[in-house]
């Protein structure tokens, strides 16, 4: 299915203030509705090679089981769409080649990755993601953070030592307690949502969320939303006036219009014996 013209897409990746190079890596295919967003960590240059693989290798798997799989059907074992499965086995692929990397070249030693990856099919999205870069839904005017992030700081609001307000106000945000290639396997969280039409869609490194506050993100992105490309800039040029002392990186999706999967063969049949 080309969700072409049903839903908008815009990303924009930024070195920021601080660093000297960019260790973020972003990439799409609007054909399948697929965004991918990695944070890379590590020395020398190993970061952005780990967010490379990444991003390269969630692409090219998501794409291949996008064509294969009938996207209507339910995993019986996770009641999860067959894409949503799809884009969690390409994620643990990723961190397989990605530890693997590691551990067989010395200057990638010790190297790791955030992710956050959307997949839109049969008027949902799936998101799956390993750490603290973080998906956002704006819908009627609310911004929800769709994505809970794999962090030190997170657990302890979940635990009561912090509340949501002064987490935001923490220095200690960037302690993440999942990555990829860290571990020979990591537990990779996946969500489906549902996505109506007039629904935007966020995806961000830390860059972004750690400079810029909700509040600001959601006043960003309704004043520009006419156009994605604007927001994306909006948020890169906030970020840097806030200090812009990480890479940043922002994905936008916006619903134009619904987008149900055409059926396999196994519904088509269930709903010709219920006529």
């Amino acid at each position: 299915m080309n969700l072409r013209g049903k839903i908008d897409f815009a990303e924009l990746t930024d070195t920021g203030r601080v660093r000297d190079h960019n260790e973020d890596a972003i990439g799409s295919t609007p054909d399948i509705g697929l965004m991918v967003l990695a944070d890379g960590m590590g020395g020398y240059n190993a970061g952005e090679v780990a967010s490379g693989i990444a991003v390269q290798i969630v692409t090219e798997l998501a794409t291949i089981g996008a064509s294969r799989e009938e996207s209507d059907e339910i995993d019986p074992h996770s009641g999860l769409m067959r894409q949503s499965i799809v884009l969690r086995d390409a994620v643990y692929r990723a961190n397989k080649i990605i530890f693997q990397t590691a551990q067989s070249q010395t200057h990638c030693e010790g190297m790791g990755t955030t992710i956050v990856a959307g997949m839109f099919c049969d008027n949902k999205v799936s998101i799956a993601h390993v750490g603290d870069s973080r998906a956002y839904r704006l819908r009627g005017g609310q911004l929800e953070q769709i994505s809970l992030d794999h962090s030190l700081l997170q657990e302890l609001v979940d635990r009561g030592f912090y509340s949501e307000e002064e987490a935001q106000r923490s220095t200690n945000r960037n302690y993440v307690t999942r990555a990829l290639g860290v571990e020979p396997t990591v537990e990779v969280e996946v969500n489906e949502h549902e996505a109506l039409p007039g629904d935007i869609f966020l995806l961000c490194s830390d860059g972004l969320s750690d400079m810029v506050e909700d509040d600001d993100i959601h006043l960003t992105i309704s004043t520009f939303n006419a156009s994605l490309e604007v927001v994306g800039q909006q948020l890169v040029d906030l970020a840097n006036d806030h200090g812009g002392r990480d890479n940043i990186s922002v994905m936008l999706a916006k619903v134009n219009e619904p987008f149900p999967a055409k059926k396999g063969l196994l519904a088509r049949i269930a709903k010709w014996f219920r006529s």
